[in-house]
């Protein structure tokens, strides 16, 4: 699903549709380069077309107050108590809750600064007697330069996911963040100057990025390492890794290198899709990428 209309809402790629929709072509190479086929792309623009769509929009408006609508703005990167915000926000909850109901959504999957729409979502579809979607949550990437805020507000009441929310990789901060067509230089020397300090796993980003992207991907972790110091390890869990980081017996610096290993060997298929088909990246990259 490229929500091009909930893009514009939000004033990303400056507001422009052009953009925004250069942007979705961009996103599809990048699920085609890490393996995704056999999909169907819908476009937010085709279910504006259909006034059975905003006809959901204001059954689920009408259920709901401004102020819960108000909390749900962490979705778009707003703080709940922002005061610069466009009145067109308010619709954005409501129409990402009625796409879910449109498109007969079974499970509703997401980062974590997306659970507030879910519920409400969940909520309304008590109250109208629609079907409930399992939502699913994934949890949000650190930074490279770890877990101070880089945003200002509050965006959820929990704080541990608050500053989860703040302290996410950005694509407005090239250098504190992966992006899947990096090249092998730019991720090694990315990772090499993150955030990592020693014995310390929590919101550790090079850490979470082998947590959260290599594991689930590979069935084993090679840890690249000198002999003398203790020569290569091969890792089968995650828990395993962590543990002997917790204890000293992982150098931060052997740890990078090893992500970044494994990083590059993980987008191998992004990067061969765009040098087969450059046009989508290159006009992405003449954009000027804005919160």
């Amino acid at each position: 699903y490229l929500a091009d209309w909930h893009a514009w809402i939000n004033n990303k790629l400056e507001g422009k549709m052009e953009n925004i929709r250069a942007s979705g072509e961009y996103f599809k190479e990048c699920f085609a380069g890490l393996g995704l086929s056999g999909v169907k792309y819908v476009w937010a623009s085709e279910l504006a077309k259909d006034i059975e769509y905003w006809e959901k929009v204001v059954r689920i408006a009408k259920r709901l107050s401004i102020n819960r609508v108000w909390r749900a703005l962490p979705i778009m990167g707003r703080s709940m108590d922002a005061k610069d915000v466009e009145s067109a926000a308010v619709f954005y909850p409501c129409m990402q809750a009625a796409d879910i109901f449109y498109m007969n959504v079974d499970v509703a999957c997401a980062g974590i600064d997306q659970r507030k729409v879910h519920m409400l979502a969940r909520d309304v579809a008590e109250k109208l007697k629609w079907k409930k979607p399992v939502c699913l949550h994934t949890h949000l990437l650190a930074g490279l330069s770890g877990p101070a805020e880089k945003l200002e507000g509050a965006y959820d009441e929990n704080p541990e996911v608050n500053l989860q929310i703040k302290a996410k990789m950005s694509k407005s901060i090239p250098r504190d963040s992966i992006f899947v067509h990096d090249s092998p230089e730019e991720i090694r020397e990315k990772v090499r100057v993150a955030f990592c300090p020693p014995k310390e796993a929590k919101f550790n980003p090079v850490l979470e990025m082998a947590k959260y992207a290599i594991f689930p991907a590979v069935k084993s972790f090679k840890l690249i390492r000198p002999m003398k110091y203790g020569g290569e390890t091969v890792y089968e869990s995650y828990e395993e890794l962590e543990e002997d980081y917790a204890k000293g017996l992982v150098h931060p610096l052997d740890l990078k290198v090893s992500v970044s290993e494994a990083l590059i060997k993980l987008l191998e298929g992004v990067r061969r899709r765009f040098k087969e088909n450059p046009n989508p990246l290159k006009a992405v990259l003449s954009l000027r990428i804005t919160r």
